[in-house]
């Protein structure tokens, strides 16, 4: 059995830390997450600058992690000038956000989920040979604004998005972290069941209320083999008031190592980087295996 673990810190982890990270150090970051087993990670993303500052040297991130051998780099892009700007600097692994939620899509990239829909699938016949897209359902389980989504909401939403083009990963995202276990392992049994072969499933989870292991979990058990995580537990969307950081790498790799389960993780490594985030001005770390092995090792 394998998982796939997809790094979010450098973009999903960054962006809500108010004191700019030199590019030197989220480069040195990517350097280290790559170099602790992790070959999907999303560095970036192509927003406007004013709406997420901490992000404005994306593209150069990008170029100067571009050698790393086997690096699939992800950048995240909000609108068709998201996606421009990222092909100008030579991405090759887009991920597309639009909300299950209309305030959140409107709060979030200021317009209907209408709208939304009807661009993705212009940048889908627009898309260059070679270039791979992802599609991030935001507010898949739960809305800052209208909480608790509706399960048959959110799989019409996916049935317009996916009338576009079936053969596309889609990150089923709990943005603000108050999904549970019993409500993952419904919407994803249902989206597994619901839409075809060509169709690939992650899960994007935070942990708010603390649920975010669990919630991983039960994903899992329902299908799911590739999951959003973030070292340090860093995160938390600005425009998803109350969120708090991503579920933590460290401890969605030590738990699966605990089931028997390959992330092809080097989980030393990637504590040693957890604390290094953990440390960054500003930032608010979260999750628990870092602080439990890191005591550990200061106690033997």
């Amino acid at each position: 059995m394998r998982a796939t673990l997809i790094e979010v810190a450098p973009r999903d982890g960054f962006q809500p830390i108010a004191p700019f990270i030199p590019t030197n150090e989220k480069v040195a970051f990517v350097e280290a997450a790559h170099a602790a087993g992790l070959r999907r990670i999303e560095i970036g993303s192509f927003v406007n600058p004013k709406a997420v500052p901490q992000l404005r040297d994306t593209a150069e991130v990008l170029r100067r992690t571009a050698g790393l051998e086997g690096l699939d780099a992800q950048v995240l892009v909000p609108n068709a000038r998201g996606v421009a700007l990222a092909l100008e600097a030579g991405a090759r692994h887009i991920a597309y956000v639009v909300s299950a939620s209309e305030a959140h899509n409107r709060s979030n990239v200021r317009r209907d989920v209408a709208s939304s829909i009807a661009e993705y699938g212009e940048i889908v016949s627009g898309l260059p040979a070679g270039v791979r897209l992802r599609l991030n359902l935001a507010t898949s389980f739960d809305c800052p604004f209208d909480g608790r989504m509706a399960e048959g909401l959110v799989l019409s939403r996916l049935e317009a998005l996916l009338a576009h083009h079936e053969d596309v990963e889609v990150g089923l995202c709990d943005t603000t972290g108050r999904a549970d276990p019993d409500h993952v392992f419904s919407l994803a049994s249902a989206c597994l069941a619901r839409f075809g072969e060509w169709t690939r499933w992650v899960f994007h989870g935070h942990d708010t209320y603390g649920l975010g292991l669990a919630n991983v979990a039960a994903a899992w058990r329902a299908g799911i083999t590739a999951f959003d995580a973030a070292f340090g537990g860093l995160g938390g969307c600005p425009f998803a008031p109350g969120a708090t950081g991503n579920v933590a790498t460290e401890d969605v790799a030590w738990m699966f190592a605990r089931m028997g389960v390959n992330t092809g993780v080097d989980l030393d490594a990637l504590v040693r980087l957890a604390a290094r985030a953990a440390s960054l001005p500003g930032a608010a770390p979260g999750g628990r295996v870092r602080a439990a092995l890191l005591g550990a090792c200061a106690t033997t």
